[in-house]
């Protein structure tokens, strides 16, 4: 069963059941301060999950394209991929656990024809501490559920993860398992989530590979968390049930959510028994071009190069481009990790230019923005630059006898060596001890252009945004993104009015402090053009004018001259905001889900605080909203 069939069947699965399918978010997140890639299907929906009324309803269905940069180091393993699809399905105020879990079971089941003999679940055992209860309808729900086909549903009481290990399988079926495991918020387990936060317990479903042998090195027993490959996890049921007040209790929500999220990649490879995710239908076709080029490459090469591949492909679709900042250094990373082992091992010139033909033939079909011309060149251009100087790095260091931050800086700033390469390929273990906390002390100390201002910080992983998250219960923090929002869309009109519309936008991340914007431009902003784009701003600001929005099918919004993010896909209608009083003459007009202000008047007086570059053709500009 390919992918594509699996991702086909689970939307009209949904559709069947109530749900109007939503289309994927991209990659590069639209106004989300919490991070830099959209990480889980259900990111783009935390402002209905928190009570806003969703356009399309309350039960809600997608494949979601996702990206978690933590992931990088795992690659190469069995089943770590950096980019992946969420198959997912939401409840906002509608069903609850009744309904889902029967659901999910019934779809792997009877629609995947997946074993039930495979598959075993953990459910939460509640938090005395916080006064939550055991989550024991979810654990009565599954017994019933695997009874009916003929499963023994032995219920077994686990706790932690390392209390899974001491104790092991037990004969069980249904495991409880602590909030370490089995409880789901933004910020962790109940005593680390803030005031406000909204979180609840979970339902996992695991699969069983079992001809895969269990490694002791992980723990002395197997259990469904074990992370020695033998059981996968495939999907996740949050029952997001409850809020954190500001006494530090929890309390139940007016609102009760079901958010489901199932790795489309994890369960095509359960339902086809492979116990290497990199053995189903879109990764094949790429490893068996990567045996073709360079025939004999271990397959944890391979597997690293067919996600970074993969991965930089959809990030190059999304708007990202190459650079030292942010999102942008997720790109190179991924690109140069490539470009350094195809030096290392003298693997075959045209592995950048080959492998993206092949991802996107298995794509193209459902992510019509994936060009293919487009992708091979900008890798192409990374390699070019790349090549070269990591070279010269790369020969340098094997001569290191041993290394510190410091060379390892030296390494970065000389010939653009990343910090994670130097410490992965320095000759004879010498990188191992190297840590990411004293390089980052280098960092700083030679202030690289990549610290890209306050709120940031130089991780394993790349940079990452720390700024705080959004939530609706803080009615402030609400109103300044709000009339952050509406200034962005009057920011973007600004530019175009003043250096032509030829620009595009490559992604906003807008928190109550700031907005940020990026859009396509191949030079510097004079002052003078800084001052008339503020000037035209503030007088639409102080002019009061409304706030509004028409629907209309999508094509006609792009054909009325309302802007759009290039790349994004849109649903069939949408929402078209303008400001002003009519909507053929609006001062701006842009495809957008909102929130706004209803007039201008209340924004304050935008300035723009900074202009840098994030990426080759890719300006940035950091503005606020003053008083």
């Amino acid at each position: 069963m390919t992918v594509e069939e699996i991702r086909s069947k689970y939307l009209t699965f949904f559709k069947d059941r109530g749900h109007t399918e939503i289309v994927s978010a991209l990659l590069l997140p639209q106004d989300d301060p919490t991070t830099l890639l959209t990480g889980s299907g259900m990111q783009p929906l935390i402002p209905y999950l928190m009570g806003k009324k969703h356009p399309d309803g309350k039960r809600l269905t997608d494949s979601q394209k996702c990206f978690r940069a933590e992931d990088i180091e795992e690659v190469g393993d069995n089943r770590h991929t950096t980019f992946f699809e969420m198959l997912g399905n939401w409840s906002l105020g509608d069903y609850f656990k009744e309904e889902q879990l029967p659901w999910f079971f019934e779809f792997l089941v009877d629609e995947l024809g997946i074993d039930p003999k495979n598959l075993y679940v953990t459910v939460f055992m509640g938090d005395e501490d916080n006064g939550i209860p055991r989550d024991d309808e979810s654990a009565d729900i599954w017994e019933k559920l695997f009874e009916s086909k003929g499963v023994h549903s032995k219920i077994v009481n686990v706790g932690s993860e390392e209390d899974g290990y001491k104790k092991g399988m037990e004969g069980g079926r249904i495991f409880y398992y602590d909030s370490s495991k089995n409880w789901w918020s933004r910020k962790g387990k109940p005593d680390q989530m803030p005031a406000g936060e909204l979180g609840g317990p979970d339902s996992e479903v695991f699969y069983e590979f079992t001809d895969v042998e269990h490694d002791k090195s992980f723990g002395e027993h197997c259990h469904p968390n074990c992370d020695c490959g033998r059981f996968l996890e495939i999907g996740n049921s949050v029952f997001m049930e409850y809020k954190k007040n500001e006494s530090g209790e929890f309390e139940k929500l007016e609102q009760r959510n079901v958010d489901f999220g199932g790795g489309l990649e994890r369960i095509a490879a359960a339902a086809n028994g492979f116990g290497d995710v990199f053995e189903i239908d879109v990764f094949k076709p790429i490893i068996e071009k990567i045996d073709d080029l360079s025939p004999g490459l271990e397959i944890e090469t391979k597997r690293i190069f067919a996600d970074h591949l993969r991965g930089a492909a959809f990030l190059i679709a999304d708007g990202v481009a190459p650079s030292n900042k942010e999102e942008g250094y997720v790109l190179r990373r991924l690109l140069r990790r490539v470009i350094a082992y195809e030096i290392q091992k003298d693997i075959h010139p045209d592995l950048l230019s080959e492998i993206p033909k092949v991802i996107v033939d298995k794509y193209k079909s459902h992510y019509k923005n994936l060009d293919e011309k487009e992708i091979i060149e900008v890798m192409e251009a990374e390699k070019s630059k790349f090549k070269t100087a990591i070279g010269r790095g790369l020969r340098e260091l094997a001569d290191y006898k041993k290394i510190t931050a410091k060379e390892a800086f030296y390494l970065y700033e000389t010939y653009g060596l990343p910090f994670e390469l130097t410490k992965e390929v320095a000759p004879n273990g010498i990188g191992k001890d190297l840590k990411i906390e004293d390089f980052e002390t280098e960092f700083e100390r030679h202030k690289d252009a990549s610290k890209a201002g306050a709120g940031k910080k130089f991780g394993g992983h790349g940079l990452m945004l720390d700024t705080g998250e959004l939530r609706a219960a803080d009615e402030e923090e609400l109103i300044k993104v709000t009339n952050l929002h509406t200034a962005t869309h009057l920011l973007q009109a600004a530019l175009k009015k003043v250096v032509g519309d030829s620009i595009e936008q490559r992604g906003s991340d807008i928190t109550s402090e700031r907005t940020r914007f990026d859009f396509s431009f191949d030079r510097k902003l004079t002052e003078k053009e800084i001052e008339e784009v503020e000037e035209i701003v503030n007088e639409v600001i102080e002019k009061d004018l409304p706030v509004s929005f028409q629907e209309m099918p999508v094509d006609e919004a792009k054909g009325s001259g309302a802007l759009f993010v290039p790349h994004a896909q849109y649903p069939e209608k949408v929402k078209v905001y303008f400001v002003g009083e009519d909507f053929e003459n609006a001062f701006s007009k842009e495809l957008c889900g909102g929130p706004h202000v209803e007039h201008t008047g209340v924004i304050g007086k935008l300035k723009i605080k900074k202009q840098e570059a994030v990426g080759e053709g890719i300006r940035r500009i950091r503005a606020v909203a003053e008083e």
